[in-house]
């Protein structure tokens, strides 16, 4: 286990698709990382873990509030959680506005687990260091 999963906190997946949030948790879970995995963008802003979380994976397109609204709302909020977008609907136009917001990464589906795991690795060390 290095550094960074020594640090305790939870890498939180907000994506409407059910079989893809349990991928992904399983993938951060053979990782050494606490997950917690959310369907919209709301049932991460009301949950109790919320503050727990070092990492936020999230999807551009949810059901209500987008990815990008939840990006904005806690940027205004003065948060400096770490955003990596994963998104089926990511253009050139859409990663160039969510990494100008602050995102931390941003990448197309299907997802590789090793670059995933590397854009979270990278994004917690520049949030920690």
């Amino acid at each position: 286990m290095n550094d960074v999963q020594q640090k305790t906190g939870i890498i939180a997946i907000v994506d409407d698709d059910a079989p893809l949030r349990e991928a992904l948790s399983s993938v951060m879970k053979a990782a050494g990382f606490l997950t917690d995995t959310f369907a919209t963008a709301e049932e991460f802003l009301d949950s109790a873990k919320r503050q727990d979380t070092i990492c936020l994976i999230l999807d551009v397109r949810l059901p209500g509030m987008s990815g990008l609204e939840l990006q904005k709302q806690l940027a205004d909020a003065n948060s400096h959680l770490p955003i990596i977008f994963v998104t089926a609907h990511g253009d050139a136009s859409l990663r160039a506005l969510a990494m100008k917001a602050g995102a931390a990464g941003f990448l197309n589906k299907p997802v590789r687990s090793d670059t995933l795991l590397r854009e979270i690795h990278e994004a917690l060390n520049k949030a920690w260091n």
